[in-house]
């Protein structure tokens, strides 16, 4: 095997995101090892020259013989969306912050160099100004989601190289989307492109989340495509930049609103309905990417107009 070809672990690499990056890495001639659970990824999403642990990181026993030999690790296995973590907070609880302590503890048994670790822009919670990866976090996260994706960021850098563990670096996403993203088939909480998009082929108004105080529709977010946030991954696994558990956006500085994207959609005079309101949704989001330029010479290659006709004909 070519020496710069190595062998890495995608947690999650049966879902949305991280089908995409295994795509990259075989692509790249790299040998790849997904552990997934499937309760929200797809098998058919899982590349044919991957191998696919059926495994969950709640059972660290489990999954231990799969660490042996493994340059770096992919971690993007979680409980996603806001909403249902209301429901069930310890489930997020033992699968976003557990899972994620029983990946760096097998990291460190078996050498593994370092550990790429999706975290979530809804760790800034309701703050409407450009979002710096210094900025102080409010107190009390917005949901259980969000604070145990708040959870795994401690745990990589507590356990990670400072205290013997691998390398560690924290992405923040913002408002992924792209094909195989979750919609209405995959329940009520999909996400809003997702959605307009089910919509849209089925010739129905678009259903749009109100925000108290605000015109229909005028919430802001920071879309980005699912191309881009894979090649973040693979710039932060190779960049010798980082490894101590820094935290980088993973976003556009140029956001949108929920208008603007339907009409991206549909037209300016597709019709549009009010849907029932969601608890604890954030009014804009807006990535500073500084860092990620500076440490992963990574920005943003695919606009949002760009992205949503590539979707209208997936």
């Amino acid at each position: 095997m070519n020496a710069k070809k190595k062998i890495y672990l995608v947690t999650g690499g049966a879902g949305f995101i991280g089908s995409h990056l295994v795509d990259r890495l075989i692509a790249l001639g790299h040998r790849v090892g997904v552990v997934d659970n499937l309760s929200t990824g797809k098998k058919e999403h899982i590349n044919a020259k991957a191998l696919f642990y059926h495994a969950d990181i709640r059972d660290k026993k489990s999954m231990a013989k799969w660490f042996r030999g493994v340059d770096g690790i992919f971690h993007l296995a979680a409980l996603a969306r806001i909403q249902p973590s209301f429901a069930k907070p310890q489930d997020y609880v033992d699968t976003n912050a557990l899972g994620t302590k029983h990946i760096l503890e097998l990291a460190k048994k078996y050498k593994v160099k370092r550990v790429v670790y999706s975290a979530s822009s809804s760790a800034y919670g309701h703050q409407t100004k450009l979002l710096r990866e210094d900025l102080a976090l409010l107190p009390q996260a917005l949901s259980p989601y969000s604070s145990t994706k708040r959870m795994g960021e401690m745990l990589m850098r507590d356990m990670g190289s400072m205290t013997g563990g691998p390398e560690t670096v924290c992405l923040r996403y913002f408002n992924v989307y792209g094909p195989r993203q979750t919609t209405t088939a995959d329940g009520p909480y999909a996400t809003v492109v997702g959605i307009f998009l089910d919509q849209w082929k089925r010739e129905e108004p678009f259903s749009i989340v109100p925000f108290p105080g605000k015109l229909l529709g005028a919430q802001r977010r920071s879309f980005t495509h699912v191309d881009d946030v894979a090649a973040a991954n693979l710039l932060a696994m190779d960049s010798p930049r980082v490894g101590a558990g820094e935290i980088i956006n993973i976003g556009t500085k140029e956001n949108a609103s929920i208008k603007e994207l339907a009409f991206l959609i549909g037209g300016k005079n597709y019709p549009c309905i009010k849907a029932p309101a969601r608890k604890n949704e954030v009014f804009e989001t807006r990535a500073d990417i500084q860092k990620a330029k500076t440490l992963l010479h990574w920005q943003p290659r695919v606009s949002l107009t760009q992205g949503i006709e590539q979707l209208k004909k997936y």
